[in-house]
């Protein structure tokens, strides 16, 4: 059967895993009965939960006697290490653009990559029918955006559909028919994107790995496209690492295809299928998977570098162990390598006293979201404020930190306060832009560091209208020291029960984090300080019994709501003698040294530095 391989790239919700579901319903992967979910490629329940894809998976359908493999990618920068390795496995790539906000950080992120390894994208202007839809001006802005990526001429020639990925139509003109659904973008596929090269169907099998993932049943399944040669099942192979030593030998004990959403065991597979094989136990992510003839490694994309890192601490906590089952040191590093082994953007390290990891990534998100997933399973740690990677030019012996491009989509009256909460952050203004509507486009570049927490008060400053996109941009030298939070914290001096009579006689003092009638520690925080320092508060205090009690004239205490603390803003807000402690019930915030002594010591020392 003819193949196509192809990878829906875009920016985060300009609609890509909506139109992945619609083009496999319109090509009669489900049966007509068949109960269908929602966005069906985002399996994991964070990304139904937060409303985008983390993990890049592949699917195919059949079209005209063509399988048209479909590789949905995320589309968030700090999940960007799954899109460069999927450009490797496609000929082809769709690139989703919405027709009012047009091309993002993130559409400029994976479209230069997928102009680097050469593909010619097809663009589709996603979301026509929105009210505020500029076909006219986005059509201009992506050809701008292909010839600022340097595209070549056959690049710039791109072919462009109009349509709705939720509505399940594409047309060649933004009012074409809406009755063939996405026939045209299925033709165009087949006509546009290029059959996987099978010239080397003859010689000896090579497969670079592009996803791994753990099978409770087969193991471990590496998904790669098959470069050269073919490959049965019980097949001798080798695992190559990039500098060409042989990490280990075996045999492919299954091969597995995408048809649907559903896997199918294969007895053949040859140049240019997608396939997952099964069986081997070191092989990982950017590995050659080859005969035992071959001795040259394929040559994998590079990684862009980790830019942001935390510590992962065994959770030591007077309550560690109450709510989770995974709290030993051995058990959190065991699950870490394990994920840095499928997730190539990850880098993990451990320190000196074997208690504590120092896992560095993209960004905050991923992070955050290894930590939630982590929870849900059933561990218990404590984590510190996220810090951003240095590095030293090797020529000037000058650090050099991580600076990102940002992107703020604001309504005009906000603009300002904008401005300067980002020049606060030691941030460049290098753009300013109508982007219709009465809001106005601001582009930064600005220190990583910077932009820590920022997220949440930027919608409290916008009242929620403001949209922010970051993107790494390059290593600049250090742009000095950055203001830090304003206030202290309200931190408990016992351990027992929070009171609410004991809350309310606070309440002067700061706002509350936690509910009465929730265990607490001595050097937890549980409020935040109205001044800029640390305040050591009882909140176990009852009201002292006494005769008055029988006046009548007591009513009951009324608390002003406390301010919730999500695991993103946690790790935004803390400093660096704080952690969050996160458990799979409950994020607690707590200073690093419980005991008050400690804590003052620890700052002597602080300040003698």
């Amino acid at each position: 059967m003819k193949l196509r391989n192809i990878a829906i790239i875009a920016h985060v919700d300009h609609g890509k895993t909506t139109l992945v579901d619609k083009l496999l319903a319109q090509s009669g992967s489900f049966r007509e009965n068949q109960r269908q979910e929602e966005r069906a490629m985002d399996s994991n329940d964070l990304e139904k939960e937060r409303g985008i894809t983390i993990l890049a998976k592949a699917t195919s359908v059949e079209w005209k006697g063509v399988r048209v493999n479909i590789v949905d990618t995320p589309g968030h920068a700090d999940f960007g290490g799954e899109v460069e390795r999927i450009l490797n496995m496609v000929d082809g790539a769709v690139i989703l653009v919405d027709a009012s906000e047009g091309p993002m950080p993130q559409t400029k992120f994976v479209l230069g990559k997928a102009l680097k390894v050469g593909l010619k994208p097809i663009v589709a202007i996603n979301k026509i029918d929105r009210p505020d839809e500029r076909h006219e001006e986005v059509l201009n802005e992506i050809f701008d955006l292909f010839a600022n990526l340097d595209a070549t001429d056959e690049q710039l020639d791109f072919p462009v559909l109009y349509g709705s990925g939720r509505g399940g139509w594409m047309a060649t003109t933004p009012d074409g028919s809406r009755e063939d659904g996405l026939e045209p973008l299925f033709d165009l596929i087949l006509k546009h994107v290029p059959e996987p090269d099978t010239a080397g169907k003859d010689e000896p099998f090579k497969m670079i790995g592009t996803i791994l993932e753990a099978n409770p049943f087969l193991g471990r399944l590496i998904t790669g496209r098959i470069q050269s040669g073919s490959i049965k099942p019980n097949q001798a192979v080798k695992v190559l690492h990039g500098d060409g030593t042989i990490l280990e030998t075996g045999r492919i004990s299954k091969i597995l295809a995408f048809r649907g959403l559903e896997r199918t065991p294969l007895e053949y597979a040859e140049a240019g299928d997608i396939v997952a094989i099964a069986g081997l136990q070191k092989g990982t992510v950017a590995d050659t998977f080859c005969d035992p003839a071959v001795s040259e490694p394929l040559v994998a994309q590079p990684i862009d570098p980790p830019t942001v890192t935390m510590s992962f601490i065994v959770n030591d906590s007077p309550l560690a162990g109450t709510e989770g089952d995974k709290v030993t040191s051995r058990v959190i590093r065991d699950r870490l390598f394990k994920e840095a082994e499928g997730n190539v953007a990850l880098k993990i390290e451990e320190s000196e006293d074997k208690d504590s990891f120092y896992v560095s990534g993209r960004g905050e998100l991923q992070l955050a979201v290894l930590i939630e997933t982590m929870r849900r399973e059933g561990f218990e740690i404590g984590v510190s404020r996220p810090r951003v990677v240095m590095q030293k030019d090797e020529a000037t012996g000058e650090t050099l930190e991580p600076i990102e491009e940002v992107v703020i989509d604001v309504d005009e009256e906000h603009s300002g306060v904008v401005v300067q909460k980002m020049s606060e952050r030691k941030a460049e203004m290098i753009e300013l832009r109508p982007s219709g509507g009465g809001r106005q486009r601001l582009v930064f570049h600005a220190p990583t560091r910077g932009l820590i927490g920022y997220q949440s008060e930027l919608l409290t400053d916008t009242r929620g209208t403001a949209i922010m996109n970051r993107l790494f941009h390059s290593y600049q030298p250090y742009k000095g020291q950055l203001a830090g939070r304003n206030n202290g914290v309200l931190i408990s001096s016992e351990d027992g029960e929070s009171v609410a009579y004991a809350m309310f006689n606070l309440e002067d003092r700061g706002p509350m984090v936690i509910d009465p009638g929730v265990k607490v520690y001595q050097g937890m925080i549980i409020g935040i300080h109205t001044r800029d320092n640390d305040l050591e508060v009882n909140v176990l205090k009852g009201k002292k019994l006494t005769n008055m009690r029988a006046s009548g004239k007591d009513e009951a205490v009324k608390l002003t709501p406390p301010i919730r603390m999500t695991l993103d803003r946690a790790l935004s807000w803390i400093q660096d003698d704080e952690l969050v402690e996160v458990t799979p019930k409950t994020i607690r915030l707590r200073k690093l040294y419980l005991d008050s002594n400690e804590r003052k010591r620890f700052e002597k020392s602080r300040k003698v530095a």
